[in-house]
């Protein structure tokens, strides 16, 4: 369903439990850059109608999502703060081919492998963590984060064939699975 190539190791998990703080206020920061993702496809691609029509959807909801973790810090009493980012959205970035329509298909890919990656870290945290409430929220997000990752897919089947869409998103998600598997020694949501 998610289109990963690899599940998360027990090494997340362990940063987890070692920085949860750290994690938590990583993953507002990944709500706020997922809705400026979709901004940046809806001005670079409003022409295509699939993209013009769900990527104002999906920055409602990633900011909905950043105001819910932004108030899940403030009853925690973790303040929000800058981070130094991890390298997995660069690693991803980095594989984005420059000719279009292919580097349409690759950022719209990407940030599907992104929503993925992330639907599948909010269901083990939703597992792991010991705190109900926290549970719940992680819960909460599950099937928003899914439906992203469908969407993005969807849109990029605009811009080339369903064949070359998914044999696309097979190869970037092996090399999302490469970087996933390397880790980042920074506890953030995708290290």
């Amino acid at each position: 369903m998610l289109s990963l190539a690899s599940t998360s190791s027990a090494r997340w998990l362990a940063q987890v439990d070692r920085h949860l703080d750290e994690v938590l206020i990583d993953h507002a920061h990944c709500e706020k850059k997922a809705a400026g993702v979709a901004m940046n496809l809806l001005f670079s691609y409003v022409d295509r109608p699939s993209v013009a029509r769900s990527m104002p959807e999906i920055v409602t909801e990633e900011l909905d999502h950043f105001r819910l973790v932004l108030d899940l810090l403030e009853q925690r009493g973790i303040r929000f703060r800058k981070l130094a980012p991890g390298g997995y959205a660069k690693g991803l970035h980095d594989l984005i081919r420059r000719d279009e329509p292919h580097r349409a298909v690759d950022r719209l890919l990407v940030a599907s492998l992104i929503e993925a990656r992330s639907c599948e870290r909010f269901s083990l945290l939703a597992e792991h963590v010991a705190d109900d409430a926290l549970r719940r929220f992680y819960r909460s997000l599950f099937e928003s984060e899914a439906r992203h990752h469908a969407t993005y897919v969807r849109a990029a089947c605009d811009f080339a064939t369903d064949r070359e869409v998914h044999e696309r998103l097979h190869e970037l998600a092996e090399a999302e699975a490469a970087i996933i598997d390397r880790g980042d020694p920074l506890p953030r949501m995708h290290s």
